[in-house]
């Protein structure tokens, strides 16, 4: 796949050549300005590449996002300032019609439930002025997994929080995963600047190049799971980290 942009040919991407497993969690780590977030609109279908095609279980992106089989996560939360945390959460089903929101957990819709499994369960009442950064960015995922999306894509959705809330929102983030991939088998693929970070999340991390953004290595990540903070601390974690950032300075990416 080839992405070029302006009119003469300058590629930001290139050669891109990626099959990502259904269920599997990859992390794409690289230098500034090299693809990344491209990559990730290209596959949720926001851009289209200049030459080359994406197929998400067969299906063009642009498709796949008609369907609701896609759901995208960005750095900043964009919530809607007048509506509370439940009707920010339930916005995609009002967009789409409410076809949806028919799915039920027991008691519970599906978006109550969603608010509960990212924790916030006592603040659906509250406006995103009145939540922490994390906390709406916990919203955020709420909303994306409303529909049910067999793709979750997130383009660094961490950056802009402080390393506290930052590496708490990791662990969310593998809670909530591990329980909607239980359910759906969801594959997720995840920008991130963070060494530490994608060897925690993933099961493969993608290392790509300066522009023009090319796939520079793979590597496999044989971590057990469920992870905890111990694993930060193991051997094995520290190696992973350790050939990670061999990996980019090996291409001049550190």
């Amino acid at each position: 796949m080839v992405y070029e942009v302006s009119e003469r040919p300058l590629p930001a991407l290139e050669g891109i050549d990626l099959t990502v497993r259904r269920g599997e969690f990859v992390s794409v780590i690289g230098p500034s300005g090299c693809g990344k977030s491209t990559l990730l609109r290209i596959i949720g279908g926001l851009q289209s590449p200049t030459r080359g095609r994406v197929l998400i279980d067969g299906t063009p992106p642009r498709e796949a996002q008609r369907r609701k089989q896609v759901g995208v996560v960005f750095q900043d939360p964009s919530l809607l300032p007048w509506r509370s945390v439940i009707e920010n959460v339930r916005l995609p089903l009002q967009v789409n019609g409410g076809q949806a929101g028919k799915r039920t957990d027991g008691q519970r819709d599906y978006p109550e439930r969603l608010i509960e499994l990212v924790g916030l369960d006592a603040f659906r009442g509250y406006y995103p002025h009145q939540l922490s950064g994390g906390m709406q960015q916990r919203v955020a995922l709420a909303r994306c997994l409303v529909t049910s999306p067999s793709l979750l894509l997130m383009d660094e959705p961490f950056g802009s929080l402080d390393e506290i809330t930052r590496s708490a929102m990791r662990y969310e983030l593998l809670r909530v995963w591990r329980s909607e991939a239980a359910e759906r088998d969801s594959t997720v693929i995840f920008v991130t600047h963070s060494i530490t970070e994608a060897v925690l999340l993933s099961d493969r991390v993608v290392v790509m190049t300066p522009r023009p953004g090319r796939v520079a290595a793979t590597l496999e990540i044989d971590l057990p799971r469920p992870r905890d903070e111990e694993v930060e601390v193991s051997e094995s974690f520290l190696e992973y980290t350790r050939r990670l950032r061999a990996l980019l300075r090996e291409r001049s990416l550190a």
